[in-house]
C-alpha cells in the first residue's frame, strides 16, 4: 500500500516536471527560430497597435488604468469564490455533522472579517 502512494507522488512529479518543460521548451524553441532566421520579424506600426476586440484603442499604451475596477475584479472573486464552497456543502448539510458546520462557520468568518475590512477601507464605494 505505501508503494501504491508513493507511485502517486512519482506520477504529480512527472506531471510537474511536463507542466515546466513544455512551455520552457516552446520558448525557447521559438526564440532559437527567431535567431537563425526561421520566424520572421517585421515589425510595422500597425502590428504595434495596442488591440481592443476590433475597436481602435483611445490614448496610448501606457495609459492610466483606474484601480477601482481591479479592486472590484478581486472582491467579485474573493466572495464569488464563497458559493463554490458553501453549494456542496449545503446540499449534504444533514449528513454531515458537528465538526463540518464549525468547518464551514469558521471559513464564513473569515469572510466576513474580509468583508468587514473591504467595508472599512471603503473599497465596496465607488468615489
Amino acid at each position: 500500500m505505501l508503494d501504491d502512494y508513493f507511485r502517486q507522488y512519482g506520477l504529480i512529479a512527472i506531471f510537474a516536471v511536463v507542466a515546466f518543460i513544455v512551455p520552457t521548451s516552446m520558448l525557447l524553441l521559438s526564440w532559437l527560430a527567431s535567431r537563425v532566421g526561421v520566424r520572421p520579424r517585421n515589425p510595422t506600426p500597425v502590428k504595434q497597435e495596442t488591440y481592443e476586440c476590433g475597436m481602435e484603442a483611445i490614448g496610448g499604451r501606457w495609459s492610466q488604468f483606474n484601480f477601482r475596477y481591479y479592486m472590484y475584479a478581486i472582491l467579485f472573486v474573493t466572495f464569488d469564490v464563497e458559493v463554490v464552497f458553501l453549494y456542496p456543502w449545503a446540499t449534504k448539510f444533514l449528513q454531515l455533522e458537528l465538526f463540518a458546520l464549525l468547518e464551514m462557520a469558521a471559513f464564513v468568518l473569515v469572510l466576513l472579517v474580509g468583508w468587514a475590512y473591504a467595508w472599512r477601507k471603503r473599497d465596496l464605494e465607488w468615489r
